[in-house]
């Protein structure tokens, strides 16, 4: 029988996982230690490693929590719904982590960068096979002439291109634009963009 972590070891866990974002997000996989890690969760290496054998180990359970939370607004699209209003939903949905979640966001854009070492089967197995699944969908749609015809694919890269960068590149967005909320203006220009692109005539 699987012993059961108990409260304190994963409230430890969790802590260790949220240093390790903490510590990947701005120094990428190569460029954190067990030691930045330790250090921001505040407890001992030799207490952390109790918990998870490496740094690797810290860095894999990121991932596969991210990539979890990644995938869920993209099963969420209902084949029967509103096409405008699904993709619309989803692309909403991908804004919000993008507010709500920049740090996951840009672990996973460096992971992407490196050249998805850790995570590549999982991109072209899982990720692929919803991405495809989706793909039929939206054809489904533009057949039916309830959305203008549209390369599936480079419309689902066009809403991460307009979402994501929200938080891999929000130094950026922020220095350009001062105070101003980003997110405020980028629903409202998401909305005008993908309307005006699938909304038939």
């Amino acid at each position: 029988m699987a012993k059961t972590d108990t409260r304190i070891q994963k409230k430890n866990q969790a802590t260790i996982m949220q240093a390790g974002l903490e510590v990947f997000s701005q120094f990428g996989f190569r460029g954190s230690t067990l030691d930045q890690i330790a250090k921001a969760a505040g407890m001992s290496k030799p207490n952390l490693l109790y918990y998870f054998k490496s740094k690797e180990a810290v860095y894999t359970a990121l991932l596969a929590r991210l990539l979890e939370n990644w995938l869920e607004p993209l099963k969420a699209i209902d084949r029967d719904g509103d096409p405008v209003e699904q993709l619309l939903g989803y692309a909403n949905r991908k804004l919000d982590m993008s507010r709500n979640f920049p740090r996951e966001s840009r672990l996973f854009a460096n992971e992407i960068i490196q050249g998805a070492p850790r995570i590549g089967d999982v991109l072209q197995g899982e990720l692929k096979d919803l991405v495809d699944e989706i793909a039929v969908v939206i054809n489904g749609w533009a057949a039916a002439g309830r959305i203008k015809p549209v390369d599936p694919y480079h419309l689902i890269f066009t809403i991460w291109s307009l979402t994501q960068h929200y938080a891999d590149f929000d130094v950026q967005v922020r220095a350009i634009l001062g105070d101003v909320d980003p997110f405020e203006g980028a629903q409202t220009h998401l909305d005008m963009t993908l309307r005006g692109l699938l909304q038939p005539t």
